[in-house]
């Protein structure tokens, strides 16, 4: 069995692949059971909290020198509350998060990190995954010169959720009353040009991907999902969930819960919602324009092959108002990030609304 689904090889002159691209089931329960034991940029929202944020300054300045050849990879965020009393997601960006490991493996030059968290009973699961989780990837990250890098990465991505959703349900029963909270997490990490996707539940990740077409020779964008979503409609999901004792009704987990898959919710771990994350691979190229993280309050509204058109659009769009400290390009990508979350509002996306843009560039 492969480590990860790996999405298609690219080409430079085949027509578009299919922007449908179908998970096997990658863990079994044998499998979970088995997996158990076993420019720093400063476009950090309003919304952060200074804790969170204090910790991200930890892993200091972003290096600006990279092996040749590398994409350069940066972000920009955006995030709307929407009609929603109070905003339960949560973000993290670290286009280079090399300072915060021990030590970086011989042969790789440069990791970053992105995530989306979306919250649900609260903001307090998806918080405590935007603080905790990478600096427990960070330890856990595989050192010295391994030969066995994907086998590692699996293993360090598997184990960091288990022990952020751990510790979360510790720190969750210690209070008075019991927090409640729970939150999904899709987690893009990036070691040199391989992109490693770890998710749960239902925000997503889309990569933009140019391909030569074979009629007029133009080049077109390709949409390719680097996540799978996790609800209890699935087969797979409801049949753990129902081995476990649980029910699915009206496509939810007891009648309640929107996901199969989560960090928090320890009033349902019981049911079969566990914290094992799918995980997908995906090596870039100079087809590669960006990816867009974000939580299901883009997606009720967007396809992602709108999300990605949208973007698309606005980075052909005409001039933008000029910034001394940006350049055109930049400028152009922040705006699409920003005009991608307000457009999901506009539509009428009533839930909170995180968008991150990660761009590609060589």
């Amino acid at each position: 069995m492969d480590l990860f689904d790996d999405l298609p090889e690219p080409t430079q002159t085949s027509a578009p692949v299919s922007a449908a691209l179908t998970a096997q089931p990658q863990n079994t329960k044998e499998e979970e059971e088995e997996e158990e034991k076993g420019l720093k940029r400063k476009r950090e929202d309003a919304e952060h909290h200074s804790d969170r944020t204090a910790r991200e300054e930890e892993c200091g300045e972003i290096k600006k020198v990279c092996k040749e050849g590398l994409p350069r990879l940066r972000g920009f965020v955006a995030a709307r509350r929407g009609e929603r009393e109070e905003m339960q997601d949560a973000h993290v960006m670290l286009p280079d998060m090399s300072s915060c490991l021990p030590t970086l493996p011989g042969h790789v030059s440069r990791v970053s990190y992105f995530a989306v968290f979306d919250g649900h009973g609260g903001a307090r699961a998806s918080q405590f995954a935007a603080e905790h989780l990478h600096h427990t990837l960070a330890k856990k990250f595989p050192t010295g010169d391994p030969e066995n890098m994907d086998k590692l990465i699996k293993k360090c991505l598997l184990d960091t959720f288990r022990q952020t959703d751990e510790e979360f349900l510790k720190k969750a029963s210690s209070q008075k009353p019991a927090w409640k909270d729970g939150s999904t997490a899709t987690c893009v990490l990036v070691v040199d040009d391989m992109v490693y996707v770890a998710n749960l539940g239902d925000s997503r990740a889309v990569l933009c991907r140019m391909e030569a077409a074979a009629a007029d020779g133009q080049r077109k964008p390709v949409t390719l999902a680097l996540s799978k979503e996790h609800n209890p409609t699935i087969y797979e999901e409801r049949m753990r969930i129902q081995r476990a004792g649980g029910t699915v009704r009206d496509g939810r987990v007891l009648g309640v819960l929107e996901v199969s898959r989560s960090i928090g919710d320890g009033q349902y771990k019981r049911c079969g919602v566990i914290s094992t994350p799918d995980l997908r691979r995906c090596q870039l190229t100079a087809n590669d324009r960006f990816i867009i993280l974000a939580c299901d309050g883009l997606f009720k509204v967007f396809s992602a092959d709108e999300a990605v058109k949208f973007v698309l659009s606005v980075l052909q769009g005409g001039s933008v108002e000029q910034h001394p400290e940006l350049t055109e390009e930049e400028l152009k990508l922040e705006a699409a990030c920003q005009q991608l979350a307000g457009e999901a509002v506009r539509r009428g996306c009533a839930d909170n609304v995180t968008v991150i843009l990660v761009s590609i560039g060589y």
